[in-house]
Order: C-alpha cells, then sequence, then structure tokens
C-alpha cells in the first residue's frame, strides 16, 4: 500500500479517492472548497489538508481531478501547489479532461524537479467513478505508467497506455468526439420512432441488442424519453471538451464536421437553460424546434 493525495473532490474525485481508501491507500484529500474535503475525510476516515502541497507531503503519487487547465496549473505550480510538496521519485496522475498541450508542459516541468507523470482522464460519468468501473486513458512513460496502474487500478475497469505524456489527453478527445455523434444520432432516433407513433423506448430496448447498439442507447434512451437530464456529466463540461478537441484538431489540420455541429447543438441546450443538463439532452432540443413545451 501506498500513500496518496487526490486534489478534486468533484462527482468524479470524490468517490474515486474513496476507491483508493478503501483498497487500502493512506490517502489525504485536497479541495478549493474546504468543506467538500473535510466531508470525504469524516465519511472515508482519511485525511484533509488546506493546500495542495500539503495534501501532497510525503506521497508517493498524487492524483488530480479537477475543470481545466488553468484549474489544473494552479493545483500544481506555486508555493502552495503539489509540486512544491512532492518529493523527488514521486508520481503525478492527473485525471482531469484538459488539454494534450498542458499534461505535455506538467510532465517537462515535473521531470526537471525529478517527478514522474501519468495523463489519464477517464470515461465512465459519476456512475463509473463510483462503482469503480472507469476506462482510464493514459499517457506517460512506460515506466511512470507501470508504476501507477497498480493504484488507478482501485477504480478502473480497464487502464491503456497509449503513448507519452499527452496521448491520454488525445485519446479522452476521441472518446468525446464519438460521445457527441452517438448522443445526437440517439435523440434523433427516438424523436422519430416517437413522432412515427411508435413506443420509442420499445424501439430502444430492441435495437440496443443489435448493430445500433451503445451505452448511451442502453442507458439513457428510457431516460430522454422521460425528460430526465441529472447524470452527473453536464452539457457545459462536454462543451469544454469538445472545444478542446477541435481546437487540437485544427492545429493537426484534421476536419471534425459533426462534432463541430454537435457543438452547437449543445450550444442551442445551453441557451434553453440547459448547461447543466447531462449529455443526452440533445433531444430537448429536437422538441423545442417542434415547438414543443419541454
Amino acid at each position: 500500500m501506498v500513500k496518496v493525495a487526490f486534489l478534486g473532490m468533484g462527482v468524479m474525485g470524490y468517490p474515486m479517492a474513496g476507491h483508493l481508501k478503501a483498497a487500502g491507500h493512506e490517502v489525504t484529500v485536497y479541495n478549493r472548497t474546504l468543506s467538500k474535503a473535510e466531508a470525504w475525510a469524516k465519511e472515508h476516515g482519511g485525511a484533509y489538508a488546506e493546500t495542495p502541497a500539503a495534501a501532497a507531503q510525503g506521497c508517493d503519487f498524487v492524483m488530480s481531478c479537477v475543470g481545466n487547465d488553468d484549474d489544473l496549473r494552479s493545483v500544481i505550480y506555486g508555493d502552495e501547489g503539489a509540486f512544491a510538496g512532492m518529493h523527488s521519485g514521486a508520481i503525478l496522475v492527473d485525471h482531469t479532461t484538459a488539454s494534450a498541450k498542458v499534461a505535455r508542459e506538467i510532465a517537462a516541468a515535473g521531470r526537471d524537479k525529478g517527478f514522474g507523470f501519468v495523463d489519464a482522464p477517464v470515461s465512465g460519468g459519476q456512475a463509473g467513478a463510483e462503482n469503480g468501473q472507469l476506462a482510464i486513458m493514459c499517457g506517460g512513460s512506460e515506466e511512470d505508467f507501470a508504476a501507477a496502474h497498480p493504484v488507478i487500478d482501485a477504480y478502473a475497469k480497464a487502464a491503456i497506455r497509449f503513448g507519452d505524456a499527452g496521448a491520454g489527453q488525445l485519446t479522452k478527445m476521441a472518446n468525446q468526439i464519438c460521445i457527441a455523434g452517438i448522443v445526437q444520432g440517439i435523440s434523433e432516433a427516438l424523436y422519430f420512432a416517437d413522432r412515427a407513433g411508435l413506443d420509442a423506448k420499445a424501439v430502444a430496448a430492441l435495437v440496443a441488442q443489435g448493430a445500433g447498439g451503445s451505452w448511451q442507447l442502453s442507458n439513457r434512451a428510457e431516460t430522454m424519453m422521460d425528460g430526465e437530464f441529472e447524470f452527473g456529466f453536464a452539457v457545459d463540461w462536454m462543451r469544454k471538451d469538445l472545444g478542446i478537441s477541435l481546437d487540437t484538431a485544427k492545429e493537426i489540420g484534421v476536419s471534425l464536421p459533426v462534432a463541430a455541429l454537435v457543438d452547437q447543438f449543445y450550444a442551442d441546450v445551453q441557451a434553453l437553460g440547459g448547461g447543466r443538463w447531462d449529455t443526452s439532452s440533445l433531444i430537448q432540443r429536437l422538441r423545442v424546434l417542434a415547438g414543443e413545451n419541454i
């Protein structure tokens, strides 16, 4: 068992840190809103710290899961950042969905101080974090990944290294591009089935058993038809992720017409007041376009 710090007690980080403690690791958590860190420590019996540096003190691994590139930099750098508390040989594992650029930047800065680094964004949503069933996409050296893998297994269904620092973030971009197209397709299919006079839920249950099946269809079709959109991964976050993907695509000369279109559809959902609805809320846009009250 190892000593671990976890920075960020959001809907993902809170249960992920809990799985580390349940696996027998010594865990100290940090959160910008201290009350969340205190609540975690009370629930799980671990410790909390008032700064990232204090949380990272003496730790073999420092995990982070925050909002974006700037949030990540704020908990890593500076006199109170994690780097100020880490010792030579410690490894930072970042679960934030961020840019490949910031992953490479932090990897290089850490390397100069003798720290390892793995960028390790996750997929599986809040339910995956709570159940310890996350798919984790990793970038970093083979040595750092091999050392971190047994630790992140506490909340992983699968964890795979795709290359050097930044590769995990690039893989997460591919994941989000997939989700955007899939959810839009499901929204159109369900709305079509409903307007055609079919039982859309029954259609979804059957289609999910064939070539049109997907996790999104199996887990979100019923709630989409019921107009329920409170499942953790908000439209605001998806637009952040798609923005990173589209910016990166432009940098490498790749066209993403469907992702760009769905990003604009999500902007329409935000305009409806759905920024905090989950990503399956794309179907609400179709209902509004048809003149329905939502």
